[in-house]
C-alpha cells in the first residue's frame, strides 16, 4: 500500500482506550492514529477528511490538557444534520479518533464503554462542532475555513475534463497531484493556523 509521501509527517493522535484495555486489544488500552487511519476509513484523501482530522486531534489534545486524551469519554455536537453536506464523513473521522458512534455504535458491557448515541447532529452550538467530556463536562468548539487554502487555479478545470472523462493520463496524474497538494497543506502547512482552524473552549 503507497500512500502519498507527506501522510508521514502528519502529527499523530495518541489516545487511551478503557475498553480496547478491557478486552485485551492493546497493553494499557493505548492506540495511536495517524492521518492515515482516517485515509481507510473513508477511502479517499480530500480537504474535508484533513480538516476534520485536524479539528479532532487538536480538540481532543485540547480537551485534556498534558494527559492522554481519553478515547469513548467525549461526545461530539454538529450544527448540521447529518445529511447535510459532509457532515456524515466528518462524523466518521470524529467517531474514528474520539470512539463516539451515531446510534448503530457499541452498546457496551454492563452498562459500561457504551459508544453509541454519543454523536448529535443539529445542535445549537456556537461553531461547527463540539466535543464535550463525559467525565468533567468541559467542552470545546470547533470549525475550520478551507477557504483560505485555495486550490490550484488549474484544479477546477482538470476536475471537470476528468469527471467528464475527456482528461488523458498526465491530466489526471496532474488533477490528483494538486488536489493532494492542497490536502499536504491543509494538514502540514495550516495544522495550527487559527486563521483556517478555529478551536476555544465552551463557555
Amino acid at each position: 500500500m503507497h500512500f502519498p509521501e507527506f501522510f508521514q509527517r502528519v502529527p499523530r493522535l495518541r489516545v487511551r482506550d478503557p475498553l480496547a484495555d478491557f478486552l485485551g486489544a492493546s497493553q494499557d488500552g493505548l492506540l495511536e492514529y495517524g492521518y492515515q487511519d482516517a485515509v481507510r476509513l473513508a477511502g479517499h484523501s480530500c480537504p474535508t477528511v484533513a480538516s476534520a482530522y485536524v479539528m479532532a486531534c487538536r480538540a481532543m489534545t485540547m480537551l485534556h490538557g498534558q494527559g492522554v486524551p481519553e478515547r469513548g469519554n467525549v461526545r461530539v455536537a454538529f450544527a448540521d444534520d447529518l445529511e447535510q453536506g459532509v457532515t456524515g464523513v466528518i462524523g466518521s473521522v470524529f467517531g474514528l479518533l474520539t470512539g463516539a458512534a451515531q446510534e448503530g455504535g457499541f452498546k457496551g458491557l454492563g452498562g459500561q464503554f457504551v459508544r453509541r448515541g454519543l454523536q448529535q447532529f443539529g445542535a445549537a452550538i456556537p461553531l461547527a462542532v463540539r466535543l464535550t467530556r463525559i467525565d468533567t463536562g468541559e467542552a470545546v468548539d470547533a470549525a475550520a475555513d478551507l477557504s483560505r487554502v485555495p486550490a490550484h487555479g488549474d484544479m477546477s478545470l482538470l476536475l471537470g475534463r476528468c469527471i467528464r472523462d475527456e482528461a488523458d493520463a498526465v491530466e489526471r496524474r496532474r488533477f490528483a497531484q494538486l488536489w493532494q497538494e492542497r490536502v499536504a497543506r491543509i494538514l502540514l502547512e495550516h495544522w495550527q493556523d487559527d486563521e483556517v482552524f478555529q478551536l476555544q473552549r465552551a463557555a
